[in-house]
């Protein structure tokens, strides 16, 4: 019976041995003091250091500020891949915001990547804006007010017609 228990340990712990590895270049891309409306393009560099395909399921960012791209290929073993990381740089102030990477390694199936600077004005004064804050994209942000409006003028139009009905 210990042989057989040693047995299986052993093809566990050798199977989990060869398993897909990642690693990865850096886990924070410091930006800096960067001027708005820049290049807020980065790249993360993964690495399969395993002996088996490593697979990138999911990169998701803690908000919409945020956009990452990456390869659905498998990384093979020995290989990398590149993370494309796009901050909106036209959200002004500091910023500190963090990137979870789902992959198929069995030790280490979520891994986070941080990015983190300051966005200035174009005349390299620092806004006071808070880092912390989720700003809608500038398109929904044009749009709100217009539907605010909207709103605000059928309500006039329905108070007029319960005043002319009176």
């Amino acid at each position: 019976m210990k042989k057989i228990l040693a047995g299986l340990f052993m093809t566990g712990a050798i199977a989990f041995a060869s398993a897909q590895t990642i690693s990865f270049d850096k886990t924070t891309f410091d930006y800096g003091n960067i001027k708005a409306g820049s290049d807020g393009h980065r790249f993360f560099t993964v690495k399969n250091t395993g002996d088996k395909p490593l697979i990138l399921s999911e990169v998701k960012p803690s908000c919409g500020c945020t956009q990452p791209e990456w390869s659905k290929d498998p990384i093979l073993p020995g290989k990398t891949a590149q993370i494309k990381v796009g901050y909106n740089t036209g959200i002004k102030g500091p910023f500190n915001k963090l990137i979870e990477v789902y992959s198929n390694d069995p030790q280490n199936n979520r891994s986070v990547l941080y990015i983190k600077g300051n966005v200035e004005d174009l005349n390299g004064e620092v806004a006071a804006q808070q880092a912390n804050l989720t700003v809608a994209p500038v398109a929904q942000a044009k749009a709100q007010p217009a539907t605010a409006a909207k709103r605000s003028a059928k309500k006039a139009v329905a108070a007029q017609k319960i005043e002319a009905a009176k």
